[in-house]
C-alpha cells in the first residue's frame, strides 16, 4: 500500500513539473514570439546642420563642443567688420539717391510752373528724369535692406535648442553660403524608436503605453507610442530610393521578419537622466 502511494506520488509531481513546464513553455514563446517587445531600439534626435547664409573669413567662435546652446544663441560670426563696412556703403548710395530723386522732383516742378514758356517735351524730359530717380532710390534702399541682412546674418544663430557636437570649426577658418559647419542635436526632438517584428504590430496601436530600458542604465523611462512608420526600403529591388528606413532584418527560425521603426515618445525625464542619440535600448509595448 505504502509503495503504491510512493508510486502515485511520484507520477503526480512528475505529472505536474510536465505542466508547469508546457505551461512555462508556452508564456515564453508568447513573450518572445508575439509580445510587442524588441532589444532592438536606438534613442534618435534630429540633427540640424548648422550652415552660414553668408561667405567669409570666421572671426569668432562663440561655443565649444558639447556646449548647451538655447535657440538664438550666437555661435560664431563671419567676418562681421566687412559687412559693416557694406551697410555704411549702402546707407551712402542711399543718401546720394534721395539728393538726386530730390534735385530731379524740384526741377519736375519748376518745368511745370513755368507752363507754355518750356515745351511739352521738356516737361517730359524732367518727369522722366525724376522717375528714374525715384528707381534709383528704391534700388539703393533694397540695397541697403540686403547689407543689413547680411551682417544680421554673419552672426550664425542656434535655430533651435539643443547641443554642439562634434565641433572643429576655429577662427580663421574660410565658409561659404550653405556648407554646414556645425551639428547641432535637437534635444527638444529627442524621442526612442525601436525597431520592431511585422509579425507583433497588430497589437501596437498608437498612445499605447511604453516602457524603456537602457542598456547598461538603471530603471526604466515612461513613454508612449506616437507613430508607426508608412513604409520601408524594399530590399529585393536593384535600387532604393534612399528616403524610407532601411532596417537589416534578424534571423528568427526560417524566415526573415522584416523591422518596422516605431516612433515612442518620452514622457516626463527621471531626473538626471542622460540621452545621448545613438544609445541602445530595449522597448516593451503595453497593448
Amino acid at each position: 500500500m505504502n509503495q503504491n502511494l510512493k508510486t502515485a506520488g511520484r507520477v503526480l509531481v512528475t505529472l505536474s513539473l510536465v505542466v508547469c513546464a508546457l505551461f512555462v513553455g508556452r508564456e515564453l514563446w508568447n513573450h518572445y514570439m508575439n509580445d510587442p517587445w524588441t532589444r532592438d531600439a536606438r534613442v534618435r534626435a534630429d540633427i540640424v546642420a548648422v550652415a552660414p547664409d553668408v561667405s567669409g573669413l570666421v572671426s569668432e567662435v562663440l561655443v565649444k563642443d558639447n556646449d548647451i546652446v538655447k535657440k538664438g544663441d550666437v555661435l560664431f560670426k563671419v567676418d562681421e567688420k566687412r559687412f559693416q563696412i557694406a551697410e555704411e556703403q549702402a546707407e551712402a548710395a542711399v543718401a546720394g539717391a534721395k539728393a538726386t530723386l530730390d534735385q530731379a522732383t524740384r526741377d519736375r516742378k519748376r518745368r511745370e510752373q513755368l507752363g507754355g514758356v518750356i515745351s511739352q517735351q521738356q516737361k517730359e524730359e524732367a518727369q522722366a528724369a525724376e522717375a528714374q530717380a525715384q528707381a534709383s532710390f528704391l534700388q539703393a534702399s533694397a540695397n541697403l535692406d540686403l547689407a543689413r541682412l547680411n551682417r544680421e546674418r554673419s552672426q550664425v544663430r542656434a535655430p533651435v535648442n539643443g547641443t554642439i557636437s562634434n565641433l572643429s570649426l576655429r577662427p580663421g577658418n574660410y565658409v561659404t553660403t550653405g556648407s554646414a559647419e556645425i551639428a547641432l542635436v535637437d534635444t527638444d526632438s529627442l524621442r526612442v524608436e525601436g525597431y520592431f517584428e511585422e509579425t507583433k504590430l497588430s497589437r501596437i496601436h498608437i498612445g499605447d503605453p511604453v516602457r524603456v530600458k537602457l542598456m547598461g542604465r538603471p530603471g526604466t523611462i515612461e513613454g508612449h507610442v506616437d507613430s508607426i512608420a508608412a513604409g520601408i526600403e524594399d530590399r529585393e529591388r536593384t535600387a532604393g530610393s534612399g528616403l524610407l528606413a532601411n532596417i537589416n532584418p534578424t534571423f528568427t527560425w526560417v524566415r526573415l521578419a522584416q523591422r518596422i521603426p516605431v516612433r515612442i515618445a518620452l514622457n516626463d525625464l527621471p531626473e538626471n537622466t542622460q540621452l545621448v542619440a545613438g544609445m541602445t535600448a530595449t522597448v516593451a509595448v503595453t497593448p
